[in-house]
């Protein structure tokens, strides 16, 4: 069981896991996800750690069919600019090895944004902190789990 299992379970919402053998070749891990599972690629989210200003970290997860847009994470979360975070740093806050990061169950707590496209789905699919593993659930549970923010982050 990974830490955003656990946090799911200890926050008592609702939630399903979906299992799939994942590919290591594979060209997008969250468009694998998508075709294993059986799920539109749009109700796919992956979590994406970026640097704000050179000096603190935030997480923006956006659907595995669009890019995270640096400058609307940015103008998001009040900060001049955003990078993607060095993969070190993402695994040490988060936890979590690149490829599997969950937005649920961090080290730390990071701030977080969600892709406003969100809203408009029943239920979205999230990493559950491994390769081949996702966590099915709510929108709006994930975002009271992270204390999340959605705002239009795709571009």
């Amino acid at each position: 069981m990974t830490p955003a299992i656990e946090s799911a379970k200890k926050a008592r919402v609702a939630f399903a896991t979906h299992a799939y053998i994942h590919d290591e070749s594979a060209a997008s891990y969250g468009l694998e996800a998508a075709e294993k599972l059986g799920v539109a690629p749009e109700a796919i989210f992956k979590t994406l750690v970026v640097m704000l200003d050179g000096k603190r970290l935030a997480v923006g997860i956006v659907p595995v069919t669009a890019q995270l847009g640096l400058k609307h994470i940015a103008r998001a979360a009040g900060a001049k600019k955003a990078a993607m975070a060095p993969p070190a740093e993402v695994e040490r806050a988060t936890g979590y090895v690149l490829g599997g990061v969950s937005p649920l169950g961090q080290k730390k707590c990071l701030l977080t944004y969600i892709d406003a496209s969100a809203e408009a789905l029943e239920k979205i699919y999230v990493s559950a902190g491994k390769r081949g593993l996702e966590i099915e659930l709510v929108p709006a549970d994930l975002a009271a789990l992270t204390a999340a923010t959605f705002m239009p982050l795709a571009v």
